[in-house]
């Protein structure tokens, strides 16, 4: 979206800041159009310490599959259970991408439904899976 021989200048000036998610304990982002990516990856706690950053004048937008998570067994995806805490909070929406979204090889939406369909049918033969949302 920015011209990439511009982002070396942009992050020069603090205009765009990359930080890792450790970094935001403590700040308030006022101003600003804020984007975690990958969140499928945090915690529950981490994703309330980084939506309680949030300031006046700010956007934030949370990116993640919910498919793809990469946490150390027995760790519950923050991207997971912010859909039932804020679902039905007045301006905070949920977009929920699908197989038709997927914008790279034609293949890679029929992967999406492959596994879709092969989690389903695991999770219904699973006594302790209970109900799980599958895209975010």
């Amino acid at each position: 979206m920015v011209d990439p021989d511009s982002i070396p200048r942009l992050m020069a000036t603090g205009t765009v800041e990359v930080a890792p998610l450790a970094y935001m304990r403590g700040r308030t982002l006022n101003d600003a159009f804020i984007i975690l990516d990958e969140a499928q990856n945090t915690s529950a706690e981490q994703m309330k310490m980084f939506l309680t950053r949030l300031g006046f004048g700010s956007t934030i937008v949370v990116t993640g599959d919910v498919t793809q998570v990469d946490l150390p067994g027995g760790t519950q995806s923050g991207l997971r259970v912010v859909q039932d805490i804020l679902t039905g909070v007045d301006d905070i929406h949920f977009s929920y991408l699908t197989s038709e979204d997927v914008v790279r090889h034609r293949l890679v939406g029929a992967i999406v439904d492959a596994y879709g369909r092969w989690d389903e049918s695991h999770r219904a033969s699973s006594p302790t899976a209970g109900p799980r949302k599958d895209r975010a």
